[in-house]
């Protein structure tokens, strides 16, 4: 493996996305040794060695969602992907096996190919568990659709939700650890030390 080093993006709000204006999205390049047999359980044991679980093995929902209860980590264990964050608007990062994302609470997120091979894992800190916040009602018609959003508390947020959802937002506790770093990394010099 080579050198690990990362990116951050200060996300504001566009539109009916709530983003967070305050904790960077910190793209990881090269953070998790995925060279094995087993991709999916490296990432799994590196998330888990840093405190962050209860995730998932998968796909990233390829429209607008974000989580406005929980912080997530997600890894790329195979393939290559392009992701958009921010909403229809936010930059674009192209990630591959090996890479992580950090994303925080309220950072619209979403798959924009369908390249054949990507597999990524999710983690989230210890006692945060992700809601599915969509900006549409067609969105949410695509998440009901899916067989792997069952069991997220779906919200359809607008202009009128956005107040409690912007509160619910800032009251997600930051994590202790960083999610590839442990108690140093980005998350330490760009979450904890603001």
């Amino acid at each position: 493996m080579g050198e690990v080093t990362f990116e951050h993006h200060l996300l504001k709000e566009a539109g009916t996305s709530p983003n967070n204006g305050a904790l960077p999205l910190i793209v990881y390049r090269g953070a998790i040794d995925v060279r094995g047999d087993e991709p999916e359980a490296a990432v799994e044991r590196h998330f888990g060695a840093n405190g962050w679980g209860d995730g998932f093995r998968g796909d990233t929902f390829p429209f607008h969602h974000y989580h406005s209860i929980a912080h997530e980590v997600v890894g790329c264990a195979r393939g290559a992907a392009r992701l958009q964050f921010g909403g229809p608007d936010g930059p674009v990062v192209d990630v591959q096996a090996g890479d992580a994302v950090l994303i925080p609470a309220g950072v619209a997120h979403a798959r924009l190919d369908d390249r054949p091979g990507y597999v990524s894992v999710g983690a989230y800190p210890p006692g945060q568990q992700p809601d599915l916040c969509v900006l549409s009602n067609q969105d949410a018609a695509v998440s009901d659709a899916r067989d792997d959003t069952e069991g997220l508390a779906l919200k359809v947020v607008g202009e009128a939700e956005l107040p409690a959802v912007r509160s619910a937002i800032a009251s997600v506790p930051l994590p202790a650890t960083d999610p590839l770093a442990g108690g140093s990394g980005p998350v330490a010099d760009l979450w904890l030390e603001r």
